[in-house]
């Protein structure tokens, strides 16, 4: 019997060590069939390439050819991909800075479509009427079918003052629209801040997040913490530098986790985490978004919101929550590739999807009753004169110099904006619950 328990725990070795073999033996087999499929990929691709060389009606030059092969790849792959040649590579750059030509209009691809996520704020498109969410159909008289972004991008941008014409399809409207815009120097005004006329409370207004954003919003910060409340307004805001989002957040949340990306390759997973120092958490904050909040406007509005630091009003945003990386492949030309996706504290992502509010408030007016017929104490034959007149004297004594008036915003321009109205209310029962706690 020992012989035979010898035997057979012999033959277990055995039969180990042949699954061993076998298993390595599996392995290498696939590991030759990729590499088999991989060159008989690339053997097609230079066959097609030598063949568009030899018989394509115009003359093409080999880099022509693998360039525009190149192009085509990254445009197949997502919207948000794309080859930037020395041109394109050096306007990412400078937009970047806070500064560059053009429209002043955010795009991206929805549903095949060409679609203004945003126009910035006071720019020549924001003051031709874009709105985000129109279609364009065409640039000038040439139809943006099968267009690329970049192409787009190319054809709008020029010399300032020179102009074009855009027909877009908005929503609720019957027919094509037709919008004359002149070019000009995009300056962007990246963060701008004003007091709520009676209410003190600090507006914040980002319009988009180039380098100056944390820096500018901590300033604004420090010279106002003594508000009842901040209203970080972050409507057509279309995105842009992600650790200014992480930056942002971070100065209202004071642990956890702000955004984290997650890709395909394990080496471009990441998280983002709050940090204790410089947190503001006792002033009571609101979040405006709309359709034209994408990008880093999301991730900040989405942490918050997860957080549960802010109450999240207005309209739900674009939904675009892939991260590119800028690749350059040598001094003057780079790839913009989509590596990862942003997932929000909760788990939860972006992409497609967008924020949803706390709160529905759409655009418009506070609805107002108008011509009320009334009488009023000072409209009375005997009424308190000399009370009037005090009266009169303090509003007088509170007439506000022209810098003044321009750090406030009016309760006239307050009740001309639904949503921000809204956030103003919202701020007031945030403040009086936690008086109540």
């Amino acid at each position: 019997m020992k012989h035979l328990k010898f035997i057979t725990i012999g033959f277990a070795s055995t039969m180990i060590g042949a699954v061993v073999l076998f298993s390595t033996s599996l392995l290498a087999n696939e590991q030759e069939a990729k590499e088999e499929s991989r060159l008989s990929a690339l053997a097609k691709y230079t066959k097609v390439l030598g063949t568009v060389e030899k018989y394509y009606v115009d003359d093409l030059k080999v880099n022509e050819i693998i360039t525009k092969s190149i192009e085509g790849l990254l445009e197949n792959l997502d919207a948000h991909s794309s080859y930037l040649d020395a041109k394109h590579f050096k306007e990412m750059q400078i937009q970047t800075e806070g500064e560059f030509g053009g429209l002043g209009i955010t795009i991206g691809m929805r549903n095949g479509a060409l679609t203004i996520i945003a126009p910035m704020e006071g720019t020549p498109a924001d003051k031709a009427g874009v709105k985000a969410g129109d279609i364009i159909l065409k640039i000038n008289k040439e139809s943006t079918l099968n267009m690329t972004i970049d192409e787009a991008v190319g054809l709008m941008r020029g010399k300032p003052q020179t102009s074009l014409t855009l027909t877009i399809v908005r929503e609720g409207e019957n027919k094509p629209l037709e919008i004359p815009i002149t070019r000009d120097i995009i300056k962007i005004d990246s963060v701008y801040t004003k007091i709520i006329e009676n209410e003190n409370i600090l507006y914040v207004r980002v319009t988009n997040f180039d380098k100056n954003v944390v820096r500018k919003v901590k300033e604004a910060l420090s010279k106002n913490l003594k508000v009842s409340g901040i209203i970080l307004d972050l409507r057509n805001n279309p995105g842009g530098l992600l650790n200014q989002a992480v930056g942002l957040t971070d100065l209202f949340v004071s642990q956890g986790v702000i955004v984290s990306q997650k890709g395909r390759d394990e080496t471009q997973n990441s998280e983002y985490k709050a940090t204790m120092e410089g947190t503001i958490e006792d002033i009571p904050l609101t979040v405006l978004v709309n359709g034209g909040s994408a990008s880093a406007s999301e991730i900040v509005s989405g942490a918050l919101q997860d957080h549960k630091r802010a109450v999240v009003i207005g309209e739900k945003t674009f939904g675009k929550g892939s991260v590119q990386i800028i690749l350059p492949i040598d001094e003057s030309e780079a790839l913009r590739l989509t590596i990862a996706r942003y997932y929000l504290p909760s788990g939860r992502t972006i992409q497609a999807v967008g924020v949803t509010h706390d709160i529905v408030v759409y655009p418009g007016k506070v609805p107002q009753k108008e011509d009320e017929f009334s009488i009023k104490e000072q409209e009375l034959k005997k009424h308190l004169e000399s009370e009037l007149e005090k009266v009169n004297e303090k509003k007088e004594a509170k007439k506000l110099s022209k810098d003044e008036k321009e750090k406030l915003i009016t309760q006239e321009e307050l009740y001309n904006d639904l949503q921000l109205k809204s956030a103003v209310d919202i701020i007031k029962v945030l403040k009086i619950k936690s008086k109540i706690k």
